[in-house]
C-alpha cells in the first residue's frame, strides 16, 4: 500500500487572500536619489593629546587614547616622539621634527577643536616652545600639562636643556600640571619626604607657574596610602586611595592626566574632573591585568 505523503493528515488549507484590499500607497524616487533613514547621532567631546608614542602600549599617546575612549571622548593626537619602548626599558627615541608637531596640531584643531588638551612627552626645547608658541594662538580650552621628565624604568623622556623652556613657555599657560614627586623636586630644588611637604610643594608649585597643580605622592617613602594633593590657589584637596601591591605602575601618570582631560572636555569643572580622575586611576590599577610577563592597567 503506497504510504500518504502525510502523516498525520492533509495540512491545513492555505489563508485566502483578499484581492480587493487596497495596496500602500508607492514614493516615486527619481533616478539617481538616494533613500536613507535618517538617524539622529550622539555628539561625542573631544580631546587632544600631545606626547610620545609607547610601542609597548601601557603608556604615552596609547594609554592617552584608551582612557579617552573608556570615558567616551574622541581622541586626537599630535605624536611628539616614537619610542622603541616596553615595560622594562626605552630602546630609543626618535622625536618629530617642531614643524611637523604645528602640522599635526593645525590638522586636528581646523577639523575637530579639542574640548580640552593635555601635554605629556615633549623631550625638547624646540618641541615645547613650538607647542607652546601654537597654543598661545589657539587655544580655547583647559590645558593639563604633565610634565613628564623620566620612564618608569627610568629612561630620560626631557632633556635637560629642555626643562627651562618647560618652566618658562608651558607651565605658566597651564590651567592645570600634574607632576609626581621627583618631577616636583626637579622644577622646585625641595625635597618632598613626607605629605606635610607635598602640601608645601603644591603650593609653591602653584606660587611658581600660575597654574592648578595636582601633586601625585606615589613615591612618598613609607606611605600606607596613595595620597595625591590639588591645590588651585583657593581650594586645597587631599585626595586618598589604596596602594595596590604588586602591581607595576607603567602609565598611570599618563592615564591619570588623560582622565582628567577627558573629564574637562565633558564640561566638569577642574576639581571636580581631578576628584573623578584619581577615582578612574585607582581602579584601573586595582582592575589591572597581566599581558605576558607584566602588568597592564585597565582602561575600561
Amino acid at each position: 500500500m503506497r504510504a500518504s505523503l502525510f502523516q498525520n493528515g492533509p495540512p491545513a488549507p492555505w489563508p485566502s487572500a483578499t484581492v480587493n484590499e487596497p495596496l500602500p500607497r508607492l514614493t516615486v524616487v527619481p533616478p539617481g536619489v538616494t533613500v536613507s533613514r535618517v538617524v539622529k547621532r550622539r555628539q561625542l567631546a573631544c580631546a587632544l593629546t600631545i606626547a610620545g608614542s609607547d610601542s609597548g602600549g601601557g603608556a604615552g599617546i596609547q594609554a592617552d587614547l584608551k582612557t579617552f575612549a573608556a570615558l567616551k571622548v574622541h581622541g586626537t593626537s599630535v605624536v611628539t616622539c616614537l619610542t622603541a619602548q616596553n615595560p622594562k626599558r626605552v630602546l630609543g627615541i626618535c622625536p618629530a621634527t617642531p614643524e611637523f608637531v604645528i602640522l599635526q596640531l593645525q590638522a586636528v584643531v581646523s577639523e575637530l577643536p579639542p574640548h580640552a588638551i593635555k601635554t605629556g612627552m615633549l623631550l625638547s626645547a624646540d618641541i615645547i616652545e613650538a607647542v607652546a608658541s601654537f597654543l598661545k594662538r589657539d587655544r580655547k580650552c583647559p590645558l593639563i600639562v604633565d610634565p613628564v621628565m623620566v620612564a618608569t624604568s627610568g629612561a630620560p623622556l626631557l632633556e635637560k636643556s629642555a626643562i627651562k623652556a618647560l618652566c618658562t613657555t608651558l607651565l605658566p599657560k597651564a590651567d592645570l600640571m600634574t607632576p609626581n614627586i621627583p618631577e616636583a623636586e626637579a622644577l622646585t630644588g625641595v625635597r618632598v619626604h613626607d605629605p606635610e611637604q607635598l602640601r608645601k610643594s603644591a603650593r609653591q608649585l602653584h606660587a611658581q607657574f600660575g597654574c592648578a597643580v595636582l601633586l601625585k605622592g606615589g613615591h612618598l617613602p613609607r606611605a600606607n596610602e596613595a595620597l595625591d594633593i590639588f591645590y588651585d590657589g583657593q581650594t586645597e584637596l587631599l585626595l586618598r586611595g589604596p596602594f595596590v601591591r604588586g602591581v607595576s605602575t607603567h602609565g598611570t601618570g599618563c592615564t591619570y592626566s588623560a582622565a582628567i582631560a577627558a573629564y574637562c572636555a565633558h564640561g566638569k569643572p577642574l576639581k571636580e574632573a581631578v576628584s573623578l580622575a584619581k577615582r578612574y586611576i585607582t581602579r584601573a590599577i586595582r582592575n589591572s591585568a597581566r599581558v605576558r610577563a607584566h602588568h597592564v592597567l585597565s582602561w575600561l
